[in-house]
């Protein structure tokens, strides 16, 4: 095997001792980057021993076959072998995550687009879809901001999904996503299509990462519009931080305290902050390349159709997948794989240390 598994093993005790010794989280900040770290290297870890075991599985059911000539065991080294080619392509598809902040966490922003009630539904079964997708990954889902919509769904929603890989996994996501369906509020029965924006960026957890200057930053406060009983509504709890420099403006009232909806507004813009950065550095290596930048944000990246057949299709990479009800539940694996693989090629990623599943 091509991976270094002693080395991932003396890598993963090295940290987890610094994390046990006294003092540690004496600094947060050092405490939480030592900590992703382990968290890397422990999925690598895991990912690399699974495949080793299923090979070595595989090698026993082979000899066993060829020996017995039992159907059942031939069957199992069949389910072995397509359950090993699945793990090899998890982890040759991570050797893509070679960005800066693609082992962060992510946080999720979407908003309802065109399409009035039906875009507030829709913005409401994406935030399922992208929940059930990332608790499958093994991934902590935090609701950090949610306003609900007048009728039904949400106007927007963001969410934090936290654990390794999570930003660089669900980076594919970002952009505009299309519906097509027959509209359950529409009494005559009409199709209707209805657009969604999903932002990701990296959660930037350390204060230091990213320098914010109070002086560039106009801080309002005003009473939440959303669901929350008396208090909520009642105070002037929600709180929306403008940067001047770049007018990046970020809202947060899903919390009781405005200061707790301070803290929460502020993490999101340094993270927006920090992907824009990372952004101005990738337009300078694609000028570099000759590189022509063909997904811009506001451009539809995938259409989700209802009726009147099912398909999802993704218009950067061409996948199809006709099991709708499927991708719903979130089973994304087949569009995010393959942005990954056609994003590394076109010059956005490329070799790294594999991640894991």
């Amino acid at each position: 095997m091509p991976f270094d598994v002693p080395g991932l093993k003396a890598q993963l005790s090295s940290l987890t001792a610094r994390m046990a010794a006294p003092g540690f989280w004496d600094d947060p900040d050092k405490a939480k980057s030592v900590g992703r770290q382990a968290g890397v290297v422990e999925r690598t870890l895991k990912a690399v021993e699974r495949l080793e075991r299923l090979c070595e599985d595989l090698e026993v059911a082979a000899e066993l076959s060829a020996d017995t000539h039992d159907p059942a065991l031939v069957q199992e080294g069949v389910e072995l072998l397509r359950e090993a080619e699945r793990a090899l392509d998890d982890l040759e598809t991570a050797t893509f995550l070679n960005g800066p902040y693609d082992d962060r966490s992510a946080i999720l922003t979407l908003h309802a687009g065109a399409g009035g009630t039906d875009a507030q539904d829709w913005v409401e079964m994406l935030g399922r879809m992208f929940t059930r997708w990332a608790e499958d990954q093994g991934f902590k889902v935090q609701v950090l901001d949610r306003l609900e919509g007048e009728e039904a769904g949400l106007k927007s929603l963001t969410l934090l999904l936290e654990g390794p890989y999570a930003y660089g996994l669900a980076s594919s996501e970002h952009g505009v996503h299309r519906l097509v369906r027959i509209s359950p509020f529409d009494a005559s029965g009409r199709r209707h299509t209805s657009f969604a924006s999903v932002d990701v960026v990296p959660d930037v957890e350390e204060v230091g990462e990213v320098e914010v200057r109070p002086e560039d930053l106009r801080i309002d406060t005003f009473r939440s519009s959303g669901a929350g009983g008396q208090h909520v509504n009642k105070t002037e709890s929600a709180v929306r931080i403008t940067h001047l420099p770049t007018g990046i403006v970020v809202t947060c009232q899903n919390e009781r305290s405005q200061h707790a909806n301070r803290d929460v507004a502020m993490r999101i813009l340094r993270s927006k902050l920090a992907k824009l950065q990372e952004e101005a550095r990738q337009r300078e290596l694609d000028a570099l390349r000759g590189v022509q930048t063909d997904i811009a944000w506001g451009n539809q990246i995938r259409s989700y159709v209802f009726q009147p057949y099912t398909l999802v299709k993704d218009h950067r990479t061409g996948v199809e997948v006709g099991d709708v009800g499927r991708v719903m539940d979130g089973w994304l694996e087949p569009f995010i794989k393959a942005y990954l693989r056609w994003n590394g090629r076109r010059g956005g990623g490329g070799k790294r240390p594999p991640a894991g599943e």
